[in-house]
């Protein structure tokens, strides 16, 4: 059993919208729920606050952590495929320093990039592996926990980004990709899917072929950023207005 759960080889494919991927789904939704319900309750606790933001560095970090030993144990550790340089896995080290300095320029990163690539990745996972693998476990902890970082830093630290950190959050996140295309060309990878689609399906199937799906992208990004921004700041705030008049 063990050794089947850490096993390199895929002995069952991992398939979108099964009942595992579901249940995976509502385990972190009933996660963000609970955290969003106890908000106040953790805020008036600091030991409890920081008891939750340990917890959840601590997940970050585990997850990164024994993704790399299992790439070192096996055998299948290789530049061009397993450095941290996705998306989500830039966004879990920068969550990681935000939770630990409480950072806000890490916020409005983790916040807008991290919940728009990992909220992505959990519903159309680039994953080979069906549960109960260890890499599926390990991808569903890493990815949620990146946006439940974000969240503690919205519900419990009252981290309140402004319009203005959206094109910052844009510029920076373009930076970062124009420095991981740079990696990509010397090492001929792919990480960030910035010389092509992945494998499995995701929502850049929806907008051509390159380079035009990464011009997609970028007005996909500052669509999601700016629904983040409405959902979680302006639109609570109009109705809070309502409610008190």
């Amino acid at each position: 059993m063990t050794a089947a759960f850490f096993s390199s080889s895929v002995s069952e494919p991992f398939v979108a919208f099964a009942p595992a991927h579901l249940a995976a789904l509502a385990l972190f939704a009933i996660a963000a729920v609970l955290l969003f319900a106890f908000r106040r309750a953790i805020r008036a606790r600091p030991k409890c606050a920081f008891a939750l933001r340990m917890t959840l560095l601590g997940a970050l970090a585990a997850s990164e952590a024994a993704l790399n030993i299992w790439y070192a144990a096996r055998g299948v550790w290789n530049a061009r495929f397993t450095l941290p340089l996705e998306l989500c896995s830039l966004m879990l080290l920068a969550a990681v320093l935000m939770l630990i300095t409480r950072s806000r320029f890490l916020a409005g990163l983790v916040f807008f990039a991290g919940i728009g690539g990992a909220l992505q990745a959990l519903i159309t996972p680039n994953l080979a592996y069906a549960y109960p693998h260890f890499r599926f476990v390990q991808f569903f902890v890493a990815h949620a926990a990146i946006i439940l970082s974000a969240l503690y830093m919205v519900w419990i630290e009252r981290f309140r980004p402004t319009w203005r950190t959206v094109p910052t959050v844009m510029l920076s996140l373009n930076v970062i990709a124009l420095a991981v295309y740079l990696l990509d060309r010397l090492l001929d990878a792919n990480y960030m899917f910035l010389r092509g689609k992945p494998d499995t399906p995701s929502v850049l199937d929806l907008f051509g072929d390159y380079p035009w799906y990464i011009l997609a992208e970028e007005a996909l990004a500052l669509l999601t950023f700016a629904l983040l921004h409405v959902l979680f700041f302006v639109l609570p705030d109009a109705l809070r207005r309502l409610r008190d008049r």
